[in-house]
């Protein structure tokens, strides 16, 4: 057997070892791979799928605790196991699994009656993904280019833990709640005004961080996130924007990986 026909084989196994796990496919359909009969094969089915489901639950518990708190245990367990069965894990590490879990709240209308949901998952994703992204080392000398070329000849590199999320809901202030701020009196004014917020992402440490942001600053880090060129992205960001505070602020928090220099035939809007 090659290595080729090999791999195809084991994927083969692991579709219906899924199937078999989490839906009402039969056991035999593994070709031997499980060989109990009767009452005993049903038993080891129905202990896998069990093991399964608390895995989901598990694993997006750690991926998703906004949404966990706010829907409570067993809303969420119910969440995590329709989850699995939408889309099972196609590898080994269930910490990179669950990335379609804001879709599955904004299209099923069981969870309507918390229209910020999905955006509050969004951010939960994107903390998770902050906290385990490689961070890149600071080029602190890359700064003197600000000194050297006009701004439409340079790129500003965030660090690949800084996200942005834009919502029209107060996903900042619901997410700040329930991590150690347990202002919900500011949460429900700020939904009773229907205030949206744009929430940043980044890393002190291990530990993602969220902040508010304006929506100048807004403007001028997604543009930095689209690899604009400094000048495009201070002309989206507005004439009241403050470059010196935001570069400031940026190098104090860690947002900034380098400044670099731009070709001549890169320089787009």
């Amino acid at each position: 057997m090659s290595a080729d026909d090999a791999v195809r084989r084991e994927a083969l196994r692991q579709q219906l070892l899924l199937r078999t796990l989490m839906h009402d496919a039969p056991a035999t359909a593994l070709g031997g791979w499980v060989r109990q009969g009767g009452a005993s094969r049903d038993r080891a089915v129905l202990a896998y799928r069990a093991n399964a489901s608390a895995s989901a639950e598990r694993a997006l518990a750690g991926a998703y605790p906004t949404v966990q708190a706010m829907l409570g245990e067993e809303n969420f367990a119910q969440l995590a196991r329709a989850a699995w069965r939408r889309q099972a894990p196609e590898r080994g590490d269930l910490a990179q699994w669950g990335a379609h879990l804001p879709a599955m709240l904004e299209t099923d209308v069981q969870w309507h009656e918390w229209p910020y949901l999905p955006d509050a998952a969004r951010l939960d994703w994107a903390v998770h993904g902050a906290e385990q992204a490689a961070a890149d080392r600071f080029d602190a000398g890359s700064l003197q280019c600000l000194g050297l070329h006009e701004p439409q000849a340079l790129r500003l590199q965030l660090q690949p833990p800084v996200a942005l999320q834009v919502s029209g809901h107060p996903i900042v202030t619901i997410w700040l709640a329930h991590h150690g701020g347990a202002d919900f009196a500011a949460v429900r004014e700020a939904r009773a005004r229907r205030r949206g917020e744009a929430a940043l992402v980044h890393r002190v440490g291990w530990r993602a961080q969220v902040v508010a942001l304006d929506a100048a600053t807004q403007r001028f880090m997604q543009a930095l996130l689209d690899h604009k060129t400094l000048a495009a992205a201070l002309e989206m960001a507005g004439a009241d924007f403050e470059f010196q505070a935001w570069l400031v602020r940026a190098l104090q928090l860690g947002w900034l990986s380098r400044v670099e220099p731009v070709a001549e035939k890169e320089r787009l809007p």
